[in-house]
């Protein structure tokens, strides 16, 4: 190791000193690594016993340190003792004698059975003149700190901060880089959970779709064919966007798929959702739900609604649109749901069940009203004769002009189940 030079006036052998500092704090350690390596530096350069680096975090109000040569991580009060003087002023104070001055708090020498005879404060300044932390130099080898060893640690200083600030913004960036692929993977998870392909079911043309607000969201829909009549319909909207009720949905997803494949009855399935959610999900988490059974033999939708409604039923032959209610609270909520009653809807030639979630009902303008479930009939009475993709699309662009092209604000999900016109009907 080089011999620290005798004067900071000493230009060759500093120079040769701050030419490797730079050198080695250059190279792109992870913010750990570099604390470390500070902390190394700065002994060697000023032959001191320990270094600390400590950290500021502005919106806890605290200095923290995650490297302390010799002892354990703490986190201090950021407007307390030195480092707390020296983080305000932002000028280095030179203690020669550390029980001899006030600020100094010396329940960390107790606790370690170490003595801190005189330390440097050094401010962390980054290259935008944000306070990035603390530095603080105890016990120089012999004696005291002294004016030249103030300004030895002032040029090292500038050093540190930068690749302390460096190391920081490249650890801030490989996290929101693992965070996106994390996402990307749970994203790829949940859209695999969707059905491939709208189902065949005699006489019926079904059609869904599912828009997230973010990369995964907290709705979701399915249809499962049971045989060659029947077909089990879900809409699911947990509470909140996101990973989580992405997570809630597509557990009830899951849950529903093998109860009905089983041949489950529609009360037991339902309750056994609902038991299973008790348990798993938090006490503020719930999820709304459709869960019903067409049969095209008979011409029927028989469901059970947990919270999940209004549904929007389109009769052909009045031109009206009904309002279904939910029949049962939410699912999760508790063990023994009230209400739970299974409903029917007989489906007539061009009869169209439209189940949509809050992503469509609650869009809003910047003047706050919502786009509502009026807007939503009067595109099914316009549109209900098309093709049930391209009323959906139609729908969807009627959202996006209604709140002036704005971000979408929730998760966006629709299941529409119309029974066709025969030839006969439409004669």
């Amino acid at each position: 190791m080089p011999a620290r030079p005798e004067r900071a006036s000493d230009l060759p052998t500093a120079s040769t000193w701050f030419l490797k500092i730079a050198r080695d704090l250059a190279r792109p350690f992870p913010l750990n690594e570099m604390l470390g390596e500070v902390a190394r530096v700065t002994c060697a350069v000023l032959r001191a016993e320990r270094a600390t680096v400590w950290l500021h975090d502005e919106e806890a109000g605290e200095f923290h340190t995650e490297v302390v040569i010799g002892m354990d991580p703490i986190r201090i009060p950021a407007n307390q003792g030195l480092a707390g003087a020296c983080g305000k002023s932002r000028q280095v104070i030179n203690v020669p004698d550390c029980y001899a001055d006030p600020r100094f708090n010396p329940a960390v020498d107790r606790s370690s059975g170490y003595r801190t005879r005189c330390m440097l404060s050094v401010p962390l300044i980054g290259y935008d003149d944000s306070l990035i932390g603390v530095m603080q130099v105890l016990n120089r080898s012999e004696g005291s700190f002294d004016d030249d060893d103030v300004e030895t640690a002032t040029a090292l200083s500038a050093h540190c901060a930068v690749a302390l600030q460096r190391a920081r913004l490249l650890d801030e960036l490989l996290e929101k880089k693992r965070l996106e692929h994390e996402l990307e993977v749970a994203r790829q998870i949940q859209i695999g959970t969707l059905p491939n392909e709208m189902p065949e079911i005699g006489g019926y043309e079904i059609h869904g779709v599912n828009l997230p607000a973010e990369e995964t969201g907290g709705d979701t829909f399915d249809i499962n064919r049971l045989d060659e009549h029947r077909c089990a319909l879900l809409l699911a909207d947990a509470t909140g966007h996101g990973v989580g009720p992405a997570i809630s949905v597509t557990q009830v997803r899951s849950m529903f798929r093998i109860c009905s494949s089983m041949g489950c009855d529609l009360e037991g399935a339902f309750e056994g959702v609902n038991r299973q959610l008790v348990e798993d999900l938090p006490t503020e988490r719930f999820v709304t739900a459709f869960l019903g059974l067409l049969d095209s033999e008979h011409h029927r939708i028989r469901y059970m609604s947990g919270g999940q409604g209004p549904l929007l039923l389109y009769r052909a032959s009045t031109d009206g649109v009904e309002q279904r209610m939910p029949t049962a609270t939410p699912l999760g909520l508790f063990p023994q749901m009230p209400g739970g009653e299974t409903e029917t809807i007989g489906m007539e030639p061009g009869d169209i069940l439209a189940l949509i979630t809050d992503g469509i009902l609650e869009a809003g303008r910047k003047d706050g009203e919502q786009f509502g479930e009026d807007r939503v009939a009067e595109c099914l009475r316009a549109h209900g004769d098309l093709p049930m993709a391209e009323l959906t699309r139609i729908l969807l662009e009627q959202v996006d002009e209604f709140t002036d092209h704005e971000p979408q604000a929730d998760d966006i999900t629709i299941l529409l189940v119309k029974r066709r016109k025969t030839t006969a009907d439409r004669g």
